[in-house]
């Protein structure tokens, strides 16, 4: 039983390794001088580390805006997806309705599509909404607010439809027969029992909106003020030769928000992951 469970733990140590490694490997690059970047001769570590690549990237023009924008676009991404896919999740399991089913399959339907296939008929129906809608068109964030929830709602519905299904119907009608109304039910019962479902999705939807540079580098065609971060990586790749020192330091810099943010819904996240309604 023992042999097995060292087995087990030597099998956990080896995936984490193979999993980290390649966040070692960037981080390793950011500090490593020019010439050891370059080298044919490459070694996982350096005696001579050096910040340069991180100076070479702040130093970017408007690199604060493209931080700025990402950081909004992401935050309005986790917070709209996650108030629409927590009403659209207590709708479908706590109200029964004509096509509800059609609807879940719909969603799952979805999350099947490749991103890729949907680019460019996004790009008409985005250019074709700014017209109408001031603030969603091409070149804004709103467009890119837009898409974005708009790709993390499948997931994020079906998600939190699990644990609104986990929470016994008894609490809604004890609460009724208290004197609450369906707001308070809302907002007073359901939501804080399906808060670890909501870290687990925000997650989810913070990373999918951080990481994107396909929907930025497509809708964010000429106004240099609305570029996210991803965009500003394009600035070191170069046609003669690419500064991967400032491209590890720059992506570096983009990962620091995302630990930031898992560190902060954490542990609503670990709960999530255990259930919505303890026993």
């Amino acid at each position: 039983m023992r042999a097995g469970r060292r087995l087990l733990d030597a099998v956990a140590v080896l995936i984490a390794l193979i999993t980290v490694f390649p966040i070692y490997w960037m981080v390793l690059s950011a500090v490593k001088p020019a010439g050891e970047i370059q080298s044919l001769d490459q070694k996982p570590w350096t005696l001579h580390p050096s910040l340069d690549a991180f100076r070479r990237v702040l130093e970017v023009n408007d690199f604060g805006r493209y931080l700025l924008n990402s950081v909004v676009v992401a935050l309005v991404v986790v917070l709209a997806s996650g108030l629409v896919a927590f009403l659209a999740a207590v709708a479908l399991t706590r109200f029964h309705f004509r096509f509800r089913t059609t609807i879940l399959v719909t969603f799952l339907i979805a999350q099947m599509v490749p991103i890729e296939a949907l680019t460019i008929p996004l790009f008409f129906l985005v250019r074709d909404l700014g017209t109408a809608v001031p603030g969603v068109g091409l070149n804004t964030l709103g467009s890119l607010m837009l898409v974005h929830t708009a790709f993390t709602l499948p997931f994020a519905i079906w998600m939190l439809r699990g644990f609104v299904q986990a929470i016994p119907d008894e609490l809604d009608e004890a609460a009724q027969l208290d004197g609450a109304g369906r707001f308070t039910v809302l907002w007073r019962i359901l939501f804080p029992l399906v808060a670890p479902g909501l870290a687990a999705t925000s997650v989810f939807s913070f990373i999918h909106a951080w990481n994107d540079f396909l929907f930025a580098r497509t809708f964010i065609i000429s106004e240099a003020d609305n570029q996210t971060l991803p965009m500003a990586l394009l600035v070191f790749f170069k046609p003669d030769e690419n500064d991967w020192g400032a491209i590890m330091a720059a992506s570096t810099l983009m990962t620091i928000p995302v630990l930031i943010f898992f560190l902060v819904v954490r542990r609503r996240l670990v709960a999530g992951l255990g259930g919505a309604v303890k026993d």
